[in-house]
């Protein structure tokens, strides 16, 4: 039969290999016998038969399989011209439905998103990668983007495709190692992952980094999901924030774990969810004369005795206690009654998890791949490579992420102590010693003053925090006189000092 897909391209396709599949699938002009013309493919494994619906004349066409493994091609000689069409597909159960190529649209990610993404300057990155529900020329859809630079491929699996790593395969955006695809039906509430496909053939199923919303563990997917539509109530206390002083007035903050706070034992000892602890917790908050909350990690987290510490979802609280519009309303109303919120934020380690960021697209991609820079002994962990500039921009744009969208007061930075020092929790010879021949980790320390020096300029009057335990110098100095840019500097000698007197008997 005869076609105009080159072969090696075709196989590219029909294996998952390809680094843009736009190349060969959707609409093309092609030569035939010295005549231009167009072609229209499609790969859809799943289909029996497949038509073309050319808006334009309102005409249907059948394509024709060209590979049996669901590799369709329709040649219209009578459009000279990349034409508007829909596709009509047939699959085995008889089902028949219309819809709209996704192959069809330009790229959504700027030249200069890209840049600023590379080079690690990109504030706002978690608008652009992720999954974001939008329209394109009034089609309405969801745009996907993830970065993999050492992928072979990339692909949007869910319940829309039977999970399928051939059915929506990305396209990789130049050198900046991203990758997308405008699914056009795509909505709310969807699941998916990505299928990475690496260097060595095998193929991985990873959770969205960016993802805004996921699936309640053991469940591992992420959600589809729109975080703009909430309607927020504290323009007062959002106000007051940016003229607040943290230093010169009183702050009294109660440390929660919201799972473990309090439970409905009547209900076979469920967790609230984030709108009853809103109101429980103000009451007792206000009663107690706290003037902030700090909350134990809420990013999505799949082992609960981790208390939230081992973090494999930046960007989505936790479905365990509700939407992100839960927790949107958990911080409204506890800033209606004039009580802060602060959350404890972990950018020194994250967990192996096969679904998260280790080993991302095959290689050391967020993490350091050598152990003895990577591997956090004490907890089975993974270090974040923070000298890599996307990595840089992925943390620095989560911290700039819930002091935004989701108004938070103040950041307590986990494990600061981890971060600062290569030899942490090391023997000699399991680390790898700086460019001067010391100990500390340059990178990490310029990455906390980056991100100290942003969130400041960006957001004032919101505080950052230090869980830091060493005697490293200048943790809460301003950044500009050689310090590490914090507010303040968690008191762990005082803390631990007071519970091991109250352990004592009276």
């Amino acid at each position: 039969m005869i076609h105009t897909v080159p072969e090696d391209l075709l196989n590219k396709i029909i294996n998952f290999e390809h680094y843009d599949p736009f190349q060969v699938l959707g609409c093309h002009i092609v030569n035939i016998d010295g005549k231009k013309t167009t072609a229209i493919r499609v790969f859809n494994p799943a289909a029996k038969n497949v038509w073309v619906i050319d808006k334009e004349d309102n005409k249907e066409y059948e394509m024709n399989r060209i590979h049996y493994s669901g590799f369709f091609e329709f040649i219209n000689k009578n459009k000279t011209e990349v034409y508007d069409y829909e596709l009509k597909v047939e699959y085995y159960n008889g089902y028949i439905h219309n819809y709209i190529d996704p192959y069809k649209f330009l790229p959504v990610i700027s030249d200069f998103d890209k840049h600023l993404f590379n080079e690690g300057n990109h504030q706002e990155a978690y608008e652009k990668l992720g999954a974001h529900i939008m329209e394109i020329g009034k089609i309405k859809g969801t745009h996907f983007a993830v970065w993999a630079p050492n992928a072979k491929a990339v692909s949007v699996i869910g319940n829309f495709n039977a999970w399928d790593n051939r059915r929506h395969q990305m396209r990789v955006l130049g050198s900046s190692g991203i990758w997308e695809i405008f699914i056009p039906g795509i909505g709310e509430g969807e699941v998916y992952k990505y299928a990475i496909k690496t260097q060595s053939n095998h193929i991985l199923e990873k959770a969205d980094p960016f993802g805004f919303y996921s699936e309640l563990r053991p469940k591992t997917g992420s959600i589809v999901w729109n975080i703009n539509k909430y309607k927020w109530n504290d323009q007062e206390w959002m106000k007051k924030r940016q003229t607040r002083n943290n230093l010169n007035q009183p702050m009294s903050i109660y440390e929660v774990h919201l799972g473990s706070w309090m439970r409905v034992p009547e209900e076979n000892n469920r967790w609230l969810t984030y709108r009853e602890l809103a109101h429980k917790l103000v009451e007792y908050v206000k009663y107690m004369n706290y003037t902030h909350v700090e909350l134990l990690p809420i990013a999505e987290h799949p082992f609960d005795l981790s208390w939230g510490y081992q973090v494999t979802g930046y960007f989505a609280p936790t479905s365990r206690y509700g939407t992100p519009e839960d927790f949107m309303y958990f911080v409204d109303y506890l800033h209606q009654n004039d009580i802060g919120v602060i959350l404890d934020w972990v950018p020194g380690h994250f967990p192996k998890d096969v679904h998260g960021l280790a080993y991302f697209d095959g290689t050391g991609l967020y993490e350091h791949f050598d152990p003895r820079k990577g591997e956090h002994m004490d907890w089975g962990t993974k270090i974040f490579n923070y000298g890599r500039n996307e990595v840089k921009n992925f943390l620095i744009s989560n911290a700039l992420f819930w002091l935004g969208k989701y108004h938070i007061d103040g950041l307590r930075v986990d494990a600061v102590a981890s971060m600062l020092y290569l030899d942490y929790s090391r023997k000699e010879g399991e680390w790898i010693p700086n460019q001067y021949g010391g100990r500390e980790n340059l990178e990490a320390i310029a990455f906390i003053k980056q991100m100290n020096e942003i969130v400041f300029s960006k957001y004032p009057g919101v505080t950052t925090i230090a869980e830091e335990s060493t005697a490293f110098g200048g943790v809460s100095r301003l950044t500009y006189v050689g310090g590490l840019g914090f507010e303040f500097k968690w008191n762990m000698g005082w803390m631990n000092d007071t519970l091991m007197y109250f352990s004592k008997d009276p």
